[in-house]
Formats: structure tokens, sequence, C-alpha cells
């Protein structure tokens, strides 16, 4: 007799390179629609501007990130904001990274 093994989950590969990890997670502190300025993200995970803006583009591209381009006045200001698949995305990232821990245990 052989014990049933459990089916481990994959990781998310967008979301699981360290930078993009980090800048899913502090965008997910957000309330649902806000924005944060380019700057100020980048203050926070302490990043090169080139870097984040590497990441943020590839985010951009798997839909989990919108970013937009305005004007406060006449000064250029990026803004971003985690989308709703964005989102949905890092909580399966979670979910999945639980189940890796600690196989044994249900999700929530």
């Amino acid at each position: 007799m052989t014990i049933d093994e459990p089916t481990l989950p994959d990781l998310d590969p967008v979301i699981h390179a360290q930078a993009r990890l980090r800048v899913v997670a502090a965008l997910s502190q957000l309330n649902g629609g806000d924005r944060i300025a380019f700057p100020r993200l980048q203050e926070i995970l302490r990043m090169t501007p080139g870097n984040l803006s590497v990441h943020l583009r590839k985010l951009e591209e798997a839909g989990y990130v919108e970013v937009t381009k305005t004007h406060r006045g006449r000064t250029p200001a990026t803004l971003v904001q985690l989308t709703r698949r964005g989102r949905f995305a890092f909580e399966e990232y979670v979910a999945a990274l639980r189940t890796l821990i600690d196989p044994g245990e249900e999700p929530s």
C-alpha cells in the first residue's frame, strides 16, 4: 500500500522573481484601485529606476500591474497599481507557497 503524495503547486514564474515579488507584495498593501507614484514605490523597495522599470514592464505584460503616465501640473508623473488579475495572481502565489511549506495544511 502506498501513501498518496500531495501534489505540490507550481509557483507563478512572473511573480517568483525576488524583485517582482517585492513589487507585487508592496502594491498588494494598497486598497484596490489605489495607485502609488513611481518614485515612492522606488523608495519603498530601494530599487534603481531602471531596475524597477524592467520589473514593472514584465508585470505589466502579464497584466498584473497598470502603469499610467500623467502630469501633475506641468510635472510628468508615473503611477502604478495592482490590477484585479495581479491581486488574484498574488493571492494564488501566497496560497501555493503555504502549500509548499506545509503540504498537509488545508488551504484557507
